[in-house]
């Protein structure tokens, strides 16, 4: 019974039976809904929130309440800095990627001085940093639509690359493979857990903390320019809040996949099968017609009951 409440509590467990008991209902609301070009087109979906979440994810293991609310204004700085550089032109592709990917660095790099250094709460910095970059964008773009997608960009995302999957999937398997990489295969990694688990310890173990702590949220800022330049490809072109959508998603796809706020515990596996969860379910309330109040108020009591169940497992703090 005992190994039966563990298997059933266990967070990747969770996440895998939601996969498949979403896709049952999916199928049951709407024939079709499980057929296999819609996985597809789910789980490219699902690539670009599972992309954000993948800076998320190293901003919540490092721990001190670490937390990204910035990565929407980011995700958004990214698409409009990469659509206006692209301009319509495949050899823009790269120097778009640069300059988003630059920004948001920077931005994500300014958001670790100041939790760091200036000692200002995750959340306050954070939530702060997308006022100011949101303000930019009104003025850079003056409020209305601007920059288009190169065609081999939105070809890249939405359409068969290999092996009837496309380009956007290989990405993300790569992603995956380089977060877990990164997390359990180098000394950063270990001490990414080190510090989220005990931050004292790891100082006096000798490890520069500050230093770490801001590069996982130049890394986040990083990760969420990407993600910009993804979704121009996926939309074509984009406007000052495209990236809004993906600010609450990205926090409990992270919960989902089993990461402790806490900080110090979780891996990125489980944050791909968490996005590929609350995907699913979006979909499903979709096909119910649901209003986006509505899919909004359900995505914050899954948050909540997530939190209840497994979302802050004990972590040992001086």
């Amino acid at each position: 019974m005992n190994r039966a409440t563990l298997l059933l509590t266990n967070p990747l467990v969770l996440a895998t039976l939601s996969i498949l008991a979403l896709l049952a209902v999916g199928e049951t609301l709407s024939p079709g809904f499980a057929r296999g070009d819609q996985i597809i087109r789910l789980l490219t979906v699902s690539a670009i929130l599972g992309m954000v979440a993948a800076g998320q994810s190293l901003v919540v293991i490092g721990g001190r309440e670490g937390i990204d609310l910035s990565v929407g204004a980011m995700i958004s700085l990214g698409a409009v800095l990469a659509g206006n550089v692209m301009a319509g032109s495949d050899g823009g592709i790269v120097p778009a990627i640069l300059v988003a990917g630059g920004a948001t660095f920077v931005v994500g790099l300014v958001n670790g001085l100041g939790v760091t250094f200036l000692r200002i709460p995750p959340l306050v910095m954070t939530l702060g940093m997308t006022g100011v970059v949101q303000g930019g964008l009104i003025v850079l773009s003056r409020g209305i639509p601007s920059g288009n997608a190169a065609p081999s960009l939105m070809s890249f995302v939405n359409r068969p690359l290999l092996l009837g999957v496309p380009g956007i999937l290989w990405l993300w398997a790569l992603v995956g493979i380089a977060m877990w990489f990164l997390l359990r295969r180098t000394q950063l990694g270990y001490a990414i857990y080190a510090m989220g688990s005990n931050e004292r310890a790891a100082e006096l173990t000798g490890l520069p903390v500050r230093l770490i702590r801001t590069l996982l949220y130049g890394l986040s800022g990083l990760m969420a320019g990407i993600t910009g330049v993804v979704v121009i490809g996926y939309t074509g072109n984009s406007f000052v809040s495209v990236g809004d959508q993906y600010v609450l998603p990205s926090v409990i796809a992270v919960v989902i996949g089993g990461i402790s706020l806490a900080g110090g515990s979780g891996n990125y596996f489980g944050v791909m099968l968490g996005a590929i969860a609350l995907t699913l379910l979006q979909s499903v309330l979709i096909t119910l017609q649901m209003e986006f109040w509505g899919r909004q108020l359900i995505f914050g009591g899954v948050l909540l009951l997530l939190m209840l169940l497994y979302g802050r497992t004990k972590q040992l703090r001086v």
